[in-house]
């Protein structure tokens, strides 16, 4: 309840402080809710019509803009809404092998934490296509319905269309998560899953795979997997996905994506990419390619802004507006204004100046550190609103920086953490392009377009009203 009383606060001191005030707010924010809330159940607009009624109603409201392809694509979505409503992909019926770590006895396996088979891949297929008897005393279920990858350039409204139809699924087993964290789940399940291994005995060597028992875990917990901005950009990603996403599709889950690029691109000109390309394969089978080449960043259409966001260092004192505006956000919390330090997987990550959810930080502090998403991810859990001082210009030699920049956005924009940024510079359009000078992968291209669009939603009030994590 202290919680909620003081980002409460914290919007309401914000909405003073820009001193917005119209009739229209509270329908935006009911739209950004329902679209980018996130809720664990179906919308409660659900059970009076189906998506396509949902989108005409927000077009002729003027929340929306007509767009032939986000309604040929939500159509599409609407028929997947149907089926998800009584499927189910329990209980998972894979064949265990007899000789399996799994048939072994629970107590070999530290604090007994791993209940599903851990036998190298090899094993498994051949036991799966042996073991016929197991199977054959089941029925069949019916075949895991087919999801959809949908691509397009940014702020085309890829994530809007995604998040209207996760809403309206009314099935409780279903997850909505941005790719990179569900990725960073996936490492810390498998570094669970093999600290939890027996120790191997002297003169026997055993192959045990973790990425098949984690693909079952999660299989466990939803069927249904929306994914926000599906990106490869590291190779330890790269080379886990195919065995992954095979486990998760033999297991009946649906899978539902947005991304950047064509399933033909993903991880274009990245390290050892022969050994990823198999995965678009698998992608391609279990998913349905839509794409949305509008040519239109919908982010960037008119909008009225929240108030002043962003401050040029250039412009008269931009830093004591930023250091007033601090202040006057941290009297309303009930905290002092000190360090924090941050627990990261086993990591400290120290925040040098923040003021209960209120966090003042310099880019040098966010982007010059070895910080990655998992760092990132658990700023914006325990902020809602961050200050961000001292953005530079972009500069070819600032390549590891300007992708921490863009992994930092992604997450602040996917928590709805509101950002205010004290800038050295102010881009212009042609400046955009230049800066992609930066990258050489073309996924780090299409992020860092993604970042430029992302920021200018960020700077729009329907953004900070559609931020009320009390309600997620």
């Amino acid at each position: 309840m202290a919680a909620y009383r003081l980002r409460w606060t914290t919007r309401c001191l914000l909405r003073l402080t820009f001193k917005e005030t119209s009739l229209w707010r509270g329908v935006w924010c009911g739209l950004f809710k329902a679209v980018r809330g996130h809720a664990s159940i179906s919308a409660p607009w659900a059970a009076h019509g189906g998506l396509i009624s949902h989108y005409d109603s927000l077009v002729c409201s003027g929340s929306l803009q007509e767009d032939d392809q986000q309604r040929a694509a939500l159509r599409q979505l609407e028929q997947l809404n149907r089926v998800m409503t009584d499927y189910t992909n329990i209980p998972i019926l894979l064949p265990q092998p007899k000789d399996c770590l799994h048939s072994h006895p629970t107590s070999e396996l530290k604090n007994n934490t791993s209940k599903v088979n851990l036998c190298s891949p090899e094993e498994k297929m051949s036991d799966i296509d042996r073991d016929v008897d197991i199977t054959q005393e089941v029925s069949p279920k019916p075949h895991p319905p087919h999801g959809y990858y949908i691509h397009g350039d940014v702020g085309t409204g890829k994530t809007m269309m995604m998040d209207l139809f996760y809403s309206f699924v009314e099935n409780r087993r279903k997850r909505r998560v941005h790719f990179n964290t569900f990725m960073l789940d996936v490492h810390r399940r498998i570094h669970k899953l093999k600290q939890s291994l027996p120790k191997r005995r002297i003169g026997k060597m055993t192959m045990y795979d973790p990425i098949f028992p984690v693909a079952m875990e999660i299989a466990e917990e939803t069927c249904l997997l929306c994914f926000d901005e599906f990106q490869v950009v590291d190779i330890a990603d790269a080379v886990i996905l195919k065995q992954l996403f095979e486990g998760l599709f033999k297991c009946g889950v649906v899978v539902v994506a947005t991304s950047n690029r064509p399933p033909e691109e993903l991880y274009k000109n990245g390290l050892q990419r022969t050994a990823f390309v198999p995965f678009i394969g698998v992608l391609k089978e279990h998913c349905h390619t839509v794409s949305l080449d509008t040519g239109i960043d919908y982010r960037t259409r008119e909008m009225e802004a929240a108030g002043k966001l962003y401050y040029i260092s250039s412009e008269p004192d931009a830093e004591n507006a930023v250091n007033t505006l601090f202040e006057e956000l941290a009297y309303r919390q009930n905290d002092v204004t000190r360090p924090r330090v941050l627990n990261v997987q086993g990591r400290e990550v120290t925040l040098s100046r923040t003021c209960g959810t209120i966090a003042d930080c310099t880019f040098q502090e966010l982007c010059e550190r070895p910080l990655g998403a998992g760092d990132y991810l658990e700023i914006a859990r325990q902020f809602d609103t961050v200050i961000i001082r001292n953005v530079p210009h972009f500069r070819v030699g600032m390549k590891d920086q300007a992708r921490r920049f863009t992994t930092l956005i992604d997450n602040f924009y996917d928590q709805k953490t509101f950002v205010i940024v004290h800038q050295t510079f102010i881009y212009f359009a042609q400046e955009v392009s230049e800066r992609l000078t930066l990258f050489t992968a073309d996924e780090e291209v299409f992020a860092f377009q993604r970042t430029i669009s992302r920021l200018t939603e960020m700077q729009t009030e329907q953004y900070w009203l559609s931020g009320d994590r009390s309600q997620t």
